[in-house]
């Protein structure tokens, strides 16, 4: 693994950055399955899913409730968080969440992003399964959650469930869902790279700021769509705990979007932003 050559600031000079790039992980690697780290990175995935999705559908059915105008007949309408808050608590709560686990799991928290990484040879397919399967149960856990906490109005507002929103088409819900989960998983993809950590270290990223504005302002532009999912354990706990048909005709379009979505992020981060500087050449830095 060769040392990425990159340009220097003078007279065409070339220095050799601190950077190799890591080896792809193997598609299937058995040896995992003895390793503790394994394990305690899926338990944190599954600690971290669960919480957010506690937070973020307790945020969703309070401020229904809030702006109920047969529950505050004052002023309803302007009651609660409103859209923007509760796209803030998805954002933020991804942030805290990716922050606190990133170094024990990689703080996916979504099985769409571990799609996309397995699909780029971050992780392993024995990892990456383990940790979508953690991630759904997590997230069927914190709705049951907030259904318990929250029982005599949960299903009154909706229990949290993504469903197309009246007067979209399918192809519409599906399109926003691509795109949603295309800027996340790309944002994830930019915020990680080591090659660019080692490459513009003159722009300190912190990785999960960036992640979590990108769920916030996916958010914005898709709650009146499809109530935001481009996370497929998100949408499925939410349909399990509130199991009402709607929720479950359109679960489809949870599962199919984000993963094209997350699919077509680590091809264009792989093969376009990230192609290999020995097979394209030396690259500058502006």
């Amino acid at each position: 693994m060769a040392k990425d050559i990159e340009a220097a600031p003078q007279g065409g000079e070339f220095s050799t950055k601190d950077y190799s790039d890591p080896p792809p992980a193997p598609i299937v690697d058995f040896e995992e399955l003895t390793k503790w780290s394994l394990y305690r990175a899926v338990i944190a995935e599954f600690v971290a899913t669960l919480l957010f999705l506690y937070i973020t559908v307790a945020t969703v059915i309070g401020y229904k409730h809030q702006s109920d105008p047969t529950v505050n007949t004052t002023d309803a309408a302007c009651s609660g968080v409103g859209i923007l808050g509760i796209a803030w608590a998805f954002g933020g709560m991804i942030f805290v969440l990716v922050y606190c686990t990133a170094g024990v799991s990689g703080g996916h928290i979504n099985p769409a992003v571990t799609f996309g990484l397995f699909l780029a040879r971050k992780v392993s397919l024995i990892r990456a399964l383990l940790y979508i399967i953690a991630q759904c149960l997590g997230a069927i856990c914190g709705v049951g959650l907030v259904k318990g906490f929250q029982s005599s109005y949960y299903v009154r507002y909706g229990g949290g469930a993504n469903e197309l929103s009246a007067g979209y088409s399918k192809g519409t819900g599906l399109a926003a869902e691509i795109i949603g989960t295309f800027v996340l998983v790309y944002t994830v993809f930019s915020a990680t790279d080591p090659k660019r950590n080692a490459r513009d270290s003159h722009i300190p990223v912190l990785a999960p700021l960036p992640i979590g504005f990108a769920v916030f302002m996916v958010h914005l532009a898709t709650i009146p769509i499809t109530g935001t999912g481009i996370n497929p354990a998100r949408s499925l706990g939410a349909a399990v705990i509130y199991n009402k048909d709607k929720a479950w005709d359109d679960q489809w379009i949870f599962w199919v979007g984000p993963l094209i979505g997350a699919a077509i992020a680590a091809a264009y981060h792989q093969y376009v932003l990230r192609a290999s500087a020995a097979k394209l050449g030396s690259y500058r830095s502006n």
